[in-house]
């Protein structure tokens, strides 16, 4: 199928020090939490001579987790003018240097005795991951031949997915989980930054950037022919120069003048609704209820961690099964499917969480729900949501959609975050019904107004779209009367 082994390579690279970071920082923060909160009170013992109150730990371990998504969201936002004046490859080989500041961070904070430096930590991994988020499925989908460009794109999501499982193994209390080794855990994202610093330089650029962005066709075609190896280029360089000369004289755009622009109204509406959702989907919530459902289920306290690794390799499973799949099934069978089983498996989930303590095997059914919600959140939400803003938008577009898209997965990631403990204090058994209503409503939205982008060109696309934006005032003969007689003034 890849007749060119450069590619699979040049998807490694990329992947490795990209969006595998996510998934990956993501999970290791959860084995050591109690043991940096213990940290935080003898550290502030040996400063003060006073204890901490249980209440301040918290808020402090609150805000260790939060610069996550801070950092997220400050990657997010500088990702588009990186990607636009750097290029996609050089903007995430110089994204390394936040993942080897914030590792230096926490690898030395308990020497220093510092709970500021896993905090600022924290946010440096998150610039990272926001930045990372964002480049690399435009970086990958612009390189990628047509027929495989969903598939190619959507390994971001896989990459995701086998950092989460990863992180949790690493984190297993046998490995660099322990009380002793936590630094060493927190530290050791570097490693797949440092095998992204050495891989990826050996990979071109991609070509779109090169030929539509910097007007360098002998580089372009140089980046095709490795990408490519001996294929026939010529219908794949055509396609191309149309793209190029359809932006001709416009410049990279910024996100402000995406919400001006009527010509991309639903394709904003389309990606902001579906990045949306992908947060607000309850999916990341599911990974914070495991524990207590297995707990319930009988399962030893100590075995839980491996119980958990089993929820992460659903996620890996299903994202790598969503690969093969996505360019003959196309994008709203996957999307709408997604969206369907995981609004059904929320209603059972939360008759099952009421009925816990009454019905014996009631348990097991919650834990089915857990895998089943994640193994539907896979197979179409997790990968084909970053696929699209690539897809749907123009090459002078597509850095500012990323920014907003960005912008608003980290947002809403650290909205959930920090909602969802009051969601289950006041809907206790019931806290999925804003999770089923998000499920529901995006669904309806793909049925309704999402087109379909499997196998067409970026210019079909906008084709497509263009139809659907304009489609009121072809309708509305009486508009045109107005503009004809414009166009008649001296």
């Amino acid at each position: 199928q890849l007749q060119n082994k450069i590619l699979v390579l040049t998807i490694c690279a990329a992947g490795i020090g990209g969006t595998f970071q996510y998934g990956y920082n993501i999970s290791i923060i959860n084995a050591p939490a109690s043991y940096i909160q213990r940290f935080m009170n003898t550290t502030w013992v040996e400063r003060t001579g006073i204890p901490l109150d249980s209440n301040v730990i918290l808020l402090l371990w609150s805000f260790t987790v939060s610069a996550y998504p801070l950092g997220g969201l400050t990657g997010a936002v500088v990702a588009g003018p990186m990607a636009i004046m750097l290029g996609r490859k050089m903007s995430l080989l110089l994204n390394n240097i936040f993942v080897i500041i914030a590792a230096t961070l926490s690898g030395f904070s308990r020497m220093a005795k510092s709970f500021e430096m896993i905090m600022l930590s924290r946010f440096f991994t998150g610039v990272n991951a926001g930045v990372s988020m964002n480049i690399q499925p435009m970086y990958l989908a612009e390189s990628a031949p047509k027929k495989l460009r969903g598939a190619v794109a959507l390994t971001s999501a896989s990459f995701t997915a086998l950092g989460l499982v990863l992180g949790q193994v690493v984190g297993l209390r046998e490995l660099l989980g322990g009380e002793e080794s936590w630094p060493f855990l927190l530290a050791s994202n570097v490693v797949p930054s440092l095998i992204q610093l050495t891989a990826l330089p050996w990979f071109p650029e991609s070509p779109r950037y090169l030929l539509i962005d910097r007007g360098d066709k002998e580089s372009c075609i140089s980046a095709l022919q490795k990408l490519r190896g001996t294929s026939d280029l010529s219908a794949e360089l055509e396609e191309m120069l149309a793209e190029q000369a359809a932006v001709k004289g416009q410049r990279a755009k910024n996100p402000w003048e995406l919400f001006q622009n009527p010509a991309l109204r639903w394709q904003l509406v389309s990606v902001v609704v579906l990045s949306s959702a992908m947060q607000l989907c309850g999916n990341d919530s599911m990974y914070f209820y495991a524990a207590y459902v297995f707990q319930e289920a009988g399962i030893p306290q100590d075995k839980i961690p491996y119980v958990v690794i089993g929820t992460g390799s659903c996620e890996l499973i299903t994202s790598v099964t969503c690969n093969m799949i996505i360019d003959y099934a196309g994008r709203r069978p996957l999307l709408l499917g997604g969206y369907i089983f995981m609004a059904g498996w929320a209603i059972v989930f939360m008759v099952a969480l009421s009925h816990q303590t009454q019905i014996s095997w009631m348990p097991y059914l919650s834990m089915a729900c857990i895998f089943a919600y994640i193994l539907s959140f896979g197979i179409g939400p997790a990968g084909v949501t970053g696929v699209l803003p690539t897809e749907v938008f123009d090459q002078m577009s597509r850095p500012a959609a990323y920014m907003i898209c960005g912008s608003l997965l980290w947002f809403n990631l650290f909205l959930v975050g920090t909602a969802f403990p009051f969601i289950v204090k006041s809907l206790a058994h019931f806290c999925y019904i804003p999770f089923l209503l998000v499920c529901v409503c995006t669904a309806l939205y793909v049925w309704f107004f999402l087109p379909e982008t499997k196998g067409k060109s970026f210019l079909e696309i906008s084709e497509d779209f263009r139809k659907q934006n304009f489609k009121t005032k072809t309708r509305a003969g009486f508009y045109k009367g107005p503009e004809e007689i414009k166009t008649t003034t001296l």
